[in-house]
């Protein structure tokens, strides 16, 4: 029995080990701001090319999502760790031998380079996206009762990881007064991603996590609520006010210690297509995902393209990484707990699914708060930003909306939809984001080659994105419209 308690304690911190590790190496896929000057000094590169190469990373996290949620469903996080693993290994190692076997003296861009950097490229981007729902899903389903924590933890160390490349990229892997050394730091990065991800397979294998999770297991060992209850359930939810504060006191001396609400619809994928929410939160997520991934893809090109007071592009652009990683980072940390404490997820208790704890707001205010944040971001940086120096509000703005749209997004998924297939309903809504990323990317990338005076091969000035952040804060503000929608609908059951 000892030996089985012991045991039962060490497991989960074994996982929340292997998720810490995979989460901290898993982000080189977002270096990409780092090692664009370098690509555009070394192999001449367009910016439709640099667009296209980190599309290829950025977007190429998405065709695969629901196969991927699919795989953790069935098999669970080892096998995307695994996945993660040798993509990883292969992806990095391939792109930093292609950008040294590139002879220094070139003219122009290699066109056959171009195509092999977009596929391995694409290749540490699909790792990416392994290595993410390995490590959400595992903190999330061996701690379904705190989703939020989990989620919002898990996800924070990986949003940190930018922040820790970057650092080691700056301080061991570019010459004084020089770009970063691509070469060196991809392979670098080759042996770290794959040698930690290889540990995590075997830890998750060893400890999986459980197939059914405790916030959907029946308590009691009662049955679930007959269609009599839940018309009683939907009833007491039409009368759940929006604030918990203002709820009607009990006139006798009992004490309420649950609020019923409906319970997620358990479908088919056919079912949550015809589910016309659904579309509503893919319209949101497309907009807001493919607006701050455009951002984070071009960042690098962003800061190149405004004058410098004193210091070099490449520290710049560093620090802008930095920036927003941090601020992923802590958006991650606050929101999640905040989301749990604020509007905790329901749960079956005593037969009914219900919220064990008061609610004061619903989990939908979360969600309008990331499109807010970028379109006040994208105002400020029309009117305000002019120089390198001065990005830094457009580096903070995305990274809290980045931190703050995936932290709460399971919660929503799981809530509305049902654990059991979160993965799979995750994957599917992530392929609207690899539209909007698209879109956006490739608008930046038009409107900046529009700019590009005759000679050169990188844009300058402000015009180089005026009118592409023009269009995203108009979008932004679109998002903010579907909230409303959602909020309508969802806001007494999540």
């Amino acid at each position: 029995m000892r030996a089985n308690a012991r045991s039962s304690r060490i497991r989960p911190v074994l996982t929340c080990c292997a998720v810490a590790t995979n989460a901290i190496c898993a982000g080189g896929v977002y270096s990409f701001p780092l090692i664009a000057p370098a690509l555009v000094e070394k192999l001449k590169l367009s910016q439709p090319q640099l667009t296209t190469i980190a599309l290829a990373g950025m977007a190429g996290q998405y065709p695969f999502a629901a196969l991927v949620g699919k795989a953790i469903d069935r098999y669970g996080p080892w096998s995307c760790s695994l996945a993660a693993c040798i993509l990883n290994t292969l992806g990095f190692s391939l792109f930093a031998r292609e950008v040294a076997q590139t002879p220094s003296d070139i003219s122009k861009p290699s066109a056959s380079s171009f195509h092999l950097l977009i596929l391995y490229f694409g290749m540490i981007g699909l790792a990416t996206v392994c290595s993410y729902f390995g490590l959400v899903f595992a903190a999330t389903k061996t701690f379904p009762r705190y989703i939020g924590i989990a989620s919002g933890t898990s996800m924070s160390i990986f949003g940190l990881s930018p922040f820790f490349l970057s650092l080691i990229a700056s301080q061991y892997f570019t010459p004084t007064g020089q770009t970063l050394d691509v070469a060196r730091f991809f392979t670098f990065m080759a042996v770290l991603t794959g040698s930690v991800h290889l540990v995590s397979t075997l830890v998750f294998h060893a400890n999986p996590v459980p197939k059914e999770s405790s916030a959907t297991a029946e308590v009691g060992g009662r049955r679930s609520p007959s269609p009599q209850s839940v018309d009683a359930i939907s009833a007491l939810e039409e009368a759940e006010p929006l604030l918990a504060d203002g709820a009607p006191k009990p006139k006798d001396n009992v004490e309420v210690h649950i609020v019923p609400v409906e319970e997620p619809q358990h479908g088919s994928t056919i079912d949550l297509f015809k589910d016309p929410y659904f579309w509503v939160l893919a319209l949101w997520m497309l907009l807001v995902v493919g607006a701050v991934e455009m951002v984070v893809s071009n960042l690098g090109s962003i800061v190149l393209s405004l004058p410098s007071a004193d210091s070099t592009a490449t520290a710049t652009v560093a620090t802008q990484v930095r920036l927003l990683s941090f601020f992923n980072t802590a958006s991650r940390l606050l929101v999640g707990p905040l989301a749990d404490g604020l509007a905790p997820v329901a749960a079956r208790l005593d037969g009914v699914w219900a919220f064990a704890r008061r609610r004061h707001t619903s989990r939908i205010a979360f969600v309008s708060a990331p499109a807010l944040v970028l379109a006040a971001t994208f105002v400020w940086l029309e009117v305000g930003v002019r120089t390198q120096e001065t990005v830094w509000p457009l580096s903070v703005g995305t990274g809290i909306a980045y931190g703050c749209t995936f932290t709460v997004l399971p919660g929503i998924l799981s809530s509305i939809w049902g654990l059991p297939n979160l993965g799979r309903n995750f994957g599917i809504i992530s392929y609207t984001a690899f539209v909007g990323t698209t879109l956006f990317s490739y608008v930046y990338a038009f409107v900046a080659a529009r700019h590009v005076l005759p000679g050169e091969t990188a844009c300058t000035g402000v015009a180089c994105w005026r009118a592409t952040f023009w269009i995203a804060t108009a979008t932004s503000l679109v998002a903010c419209g579907a909230t409303i929608v959602l909020w309508r609908k969802w806001r007494h059951r999540v």
